[in-house]
């Protein structure tokens, strides 16, 4: 059995994490460094590093804090924003990611993933979509959640892993910072229409949201969250001994 994977997000902005509600009115959280270290020292499976100001502002990540952040933990590391070339790519990977996401860079220019899994294989290439309900579709938006590129998000999903994504972070912008439980619904169809490893994000407000996760979504790969873990409510070690106890593999 595939042990489900727990990833706490860092949202960085200005160097300092930051955490918002369905994508806005974000407030500091703390270093990301120390809640780096923090994380790594507690048992998360990965960790998660988005500069989520990058693409917004046009210009480039900083790669200061991502080699400090990189220095302080021992589990694997995914690093976005502001990537729009395999560049950026070679860059973020220099600084000590393991994996490199792309979101907005992506949507402006579809052939970057296959550049990218061409050049460092497909489990480097992690395409994060931002989706949110417009009407009855699920729609792409860009640059942080502020751009509705009119793109239905499931085919987006599928084009983007054709093309050579090896894994997919599924925002929900619906459900993000809300606390209410993942987007089970969203979360499924794009189950039902890809074969490569899906991370839920957006919306656990609890661990009893997690194991309604991967109860509901057997396939479902991995559970993302920020505020929660970042807040204190829900620790790791606790999250994974009540996965374990309700019968979800997990590493402890």
């Amino acid at each position: 059995m595939i042990t489900k994977r727990i990833i706490p997000c860092l949202d960085v902005r200005n160097g300092r994490v930051v955490k918002g509600v369905n994508f806005e009115g974000v407030s500091d959280v703390s270093s990301p460094v120390e809640l780096g270290k923090y994380y790594s020292d507690s048992g998360a499976d990965e960790l998660v590093f988005y500069d989520i100001t990058a693409s917004f502002e046009g210009r480039r990540l900083f790669t200061d804090i991502l080699r400090e952040v990189a220095s302080q933990i021992f589990i694997p590391l995914t690093v976005g924003g502001g990537i729009n070339s395999v560049d950026d790519f070679d860059r973020v990977l220099k600084c000590g990611a393991d994996k490199v996401s792309v979101n907005s860079g992506a949507i402006k220019r579809p052939e970057l993933i296959r550049e990218a899994a061409t050049r460092y294989g497909d489990q480097c290439v992690v395409l994060s979509v931002d989706v949110k309900r417009v009407g009855d579709e699920f729609r792409v938006f860009a640059k942080g959640g502020r751009e509705d590129t009119g793109m239905e998000a499931i085919g987006w999903i599928k084009r983007g892993v054709s093309l050579g994504a090896g894994e997919i972070v599924v925002n929900s912008i619906d459900t993000d910072g809300v606390k209410h439980g993942f987007d089970l619904p969203l979360l499924e169809r794009v189950l039902d229409a890809v074969r490569v490893p899906v991370i839920a994000s957006g919306g656990a407000g609890g661990i009893g949201d997690f194991v309604d996760l991967f109860k509901t979504l057997p396939e479902i790969d991995a559970g993302l969250a920020a505020s929660i873990f970042h807040f204190g409510e829900v620790t790791i070690p606790d999250l994974k001994r009540t996965l374990k106890e309700n019968g979800i593999n997990v590493r402890l």
